[in-house]
This record gives structure tokens, sequence and C-alpha cells, in this order.
């Protein structure tokens, strides 16, 4: 088993300053914080999104995404008590496919339910059609198309990986939520947008048509729709929400023939701009992200491409805007962050405060550094920094603490996704340079004690 190993150091700050320099001229919100990175074992690892949590028994559990086509993503667990991460699967060997386009990636949170890990597996490969990335329609010489995600659990005890469920139409599985309290999967496929609902009693898997036309494979100004990456339940009935790019809000609970809109409450907000949602590049109105919130009851999500906070309440109807949580150089310059899809490091985390790995702009000679306006597809617009804001939902009380660096001065980047462990330390899964290839693997930012 590949064990990893921490690559750290501290940031120099430039002599003189009263605020660290964030490697181009103008001062950051805060004192720079550390990323230590890992090599888990996996030469080919690439960009994750979502996938990486942290469990009841202390670990963090991750997966690395592969972008061949005769390579699973690999599935991992970080130990913060001994400091190595240990290898647990292949995603395709785990549910048992061979000589198919690889189960290269997780696209979801790891959610715990009795002793078991339930995710869902997608597709990493990919075809180019018209331009843009596409389920592929042609496999490699000795390789079948791609068959389908999974639905999985794994048992932390045990070790042993269970294939659950297949979706149908041969299309990877993009989003995931568990009701833990009746027992059901529901997913979203990609890129038609199919919706999934598995109940884990029956071991039956519903399929209820599309959520919006044809999704992603849909044609761009005409049927396109980008599909939500989060869903959340209200564990009080069971009724699972998720957003469409129109900024509507459809619900859905098992008994029902098929999701509904739900009336009264939408997304198209002033606050969050305006936006072609026949288009791509963008979340269009969806939520970006968005989670369950027990002590009020309500769900707080955070709008992507212009990072607002808001919360949203379920039986009332209402959404109500709560704060801007991008990075205070964000706050400050009045722009948008450079990856115009937004950020999935978003959670609940310690103390019933909000952790959010967003962008911020880096400057050079006093000027903020600009990416192009528009882009095609979900990809950065230029270079920025990463930082660690946090919000405080008792206190209301937000806080910015500062960029992230790896100890050579260099930025974490193509961060999508977050975890903390029981000492409030957060992780993420980042690009690096490894043996003069850059590669995405484990990351770790210790919080300094004060603001764990």
């Amino acid at each position: 088993m590949p064990v990893g190993v921490a690559v750290a150091g501290i940031l120099t700050v430039a002599a003189g300053c009263t605020r660290p320099v964030t490697q181009g001229g103008a001062p950051d919100a805060a004192q720079p914080l550390t990323a230590r990175h890992y090599y888990s074992g996996f030469a080919d690892a690439h960009d994750t999104y979502n996938a990486i949590s942290s469990a009841s028994d202390g670990k963090i559990y991750y997966v690395l995404s592969s972008a061949r086509h005769d390579r699973g993503g690999q599935f991992y667990v970080y130990d913060p008590e001994t400091d190595q991460t240990r290898f647990i699967a292949d995603l395709s060997e785990a549910v048992g496919e061979k000589n198919a386009i690889a189960q290269g990636k997780s696209h979801v949170e790891f959610c715990e339910h009795g002793g078991k890990l339930y995710f869902a597996t997608h597709v990493g490969y990919y075809e180019m059609i018209e331009g843009a990335e596409s389920l592929p329609q042609h496999a490699p010489e000795g390789y079948a198309l791609y068959p389908g995600g999974h639905f999985v659990a794994y048992d932390m005890q045990s070790g042993r990986m269970e294939d659950l469920a297949l979706a149908p139409h041969g299309e990877g599985i993009i989003t995931m939520a568990m009701d833990r309290v009746h027992g059901h999967l529901f997913g979203i496929t990609w890129p038609r947008g199919y919706f999934l609902d598995y109940d884990l009693n029956s071991g039956q898997l519903r399929e209820l048509g599309p959520v919006s036309l044809r999704g992603e494979a849909g044609v761009i100004g005409e049927d396109y729709r980008v599909i939500c990456r989060s869903m959340f339940v209200d564990p009080r009935d069971g009724t699972v929400y998720y957003s469409v790019a129109e900024g509507d809000i459809f619900h859905y609970r098992p008994g029902m023939d098929a999701p509904r809109k739900l009336d009264g409450a939408d997304l198209r907000l002033d606050y969050f701009g305006t936006y072609d949602f026949t288009g791509a590049g963008s979340m269009s109105y969806n939520w970006r992200k968005i989670f369950w919130y027990e002590p009020e009851n309500v769900a707080y999500g955070v709008h992507g491409n212009s990072g607002y906070l808001f919360r949203f309440d379920p039986k009332a109807g209402t959404v109500e805007i709560v704060e801007r949580i991008v990075s205070e150089p964000s706050r400050r310059s009045g722009m948008y962050d450079q990856f115009s899809y937004g950020y999935l490091g978003f959670m609940l985390g310690k103390d019933q405060t909000v952790c959010y790995l967003t962008g911020g702009p880096v400057y050079r000679d006093g000027q903020r550094v600009k990416g192009v306006d528009r882009i095609a597809m979900g990809a950065a617009r230029g270079l920025e920094n990463l930082h660690l804001v946090t919000y405080s939902i008792p206190k209301r009380e937000y806080r910015d603490h500062g960029a992230i660096f790896y100890g050579d001065g260099e930025r974490p980047t193509y961060v999508n996704s977050i975890a903390q462990d029981r000492e409030g330390n957060i992780y993420t899964l980042a690009r690096f340079m490894h043996e003069g290839r850059e590669i995405e693997d484990l990351v770790k930012i210790t919080f300094p004690p004060a603001v764990k």
C-alpha cells in the first residue's frame, strides 16, 4: 500500500510589511495559511470535485480522479493520527468491471450511515465532440463504452465494497444526497440529468426522467442546461431538493411520480447576477453547493459565481441573502472569482461554522491580474489565490483567514472539495508539481490554534 509523503514549509513574508504580500504586491487579508501536500501513490491523479469527507472514525476518505479509459479513480483514506495515506480500491475493480471505459471519478461527498460510507461513481474519460467534453460515443480499441455510474457502499470496519445499483442510459452519477432516516439515495446523472431514487431497504432503483431538458448533452443556446451539483434532504419528511439553471427549485419525496417545482421560491436574485441559462461556462442560477442546517430547520447554500451565502427555508418558501463569503480581496475588488462555476469547497464545520475554500485575486505591481472575460465551459479564467473563509452562523460573523500557500510559495489550484478533521484542520484536493508533472492529491491546511 502506498504511504503518503508530506511536503511542508512556511511562506516567507516580505520584510517591512505589516501584511503578507501575495506574490505580486498588494496586501492580502491576513497572515497566510500553510498547506502540506501528500503523494498518495497515483501518478496520474486528475482534478477531483467534492469527493473528500471526514468520517466518525476520525479519518479522511477521498477519491483521486483518473482521466484514463483503462484505470479507475483511486479510493484512499488518510489517518491524521499517523499522518499517512492508505489505498483502498480502484473504483472500476470495486464494482467488478473490466475492459470497459473506467469509473474514473467520484463527484460526490461520502454519506455515512450504519458504519458504511455511501457514494457514487462517475466517468472521467471523455470524448471531445464539437469542442466539448462529452460522454464517449466511441470506445478505445478493446474496450466497451462506459457502462454507467454506480451507487456503492464501503464498510469502514471490514473494508468491503458493495455495488448497490447501476445508473441507466450509460450515464455517470454527478450529484448525490442521502436520506439516512428513511434509507434512500438520490442522484442526478451526467450529461442528460436523469433523476434517480435508490431504496436501500428494497434494493429498487427508480429513474424519474431528466431534471432539465437535455442537460449538458443539449445544444448550447437551445436545450442545453447546466446540471445542479448539490442536493440536500430535509430529514423531517425525507424530501430532497435541487435547483435548475433557470433558478427554479424542485423537490421530490419517495412515492411521488416525479420531482415537482416548488412554488413561491426561486434563485433568480439580482445579487446573483444575470445569466443566459441556455449557455455554458457557469452554473447559471443554480446554487453551487448546499447543506441542511438542523438548528434552524433550513438549508444554507452558496451561489457559485457571485459567492453569496443564502438561507433557504423550504417550508416557508423563502430564500434570503445572508452574506457575501468570497475572499476579502474579492470583496474589495468587487469582482467575481476567476472560476465562473464557483467552488464546491463549502461545508458546515465545527461550532456551526461554514467553511469555504474560495478564490482571491492576484496582484502584480499593485494591479489585479485579470483573466479572460468569458470561458466556454467550466474552467478557471485566470490565476488566483486560494483563501479559507469562515462564517459563524450563530454569531453571524464572517472572517477571511488569508491566502493559502505551499511551503515553496506556490499556490494550491483547482480546488473544489473540502473536509475537516476533529482538530479543525481543513483538507482538500488540489494541484501541485510532483516529480516533474502536475497532479492533484490530498492537501492539509493547518489552522492556527486560535482559530480552530
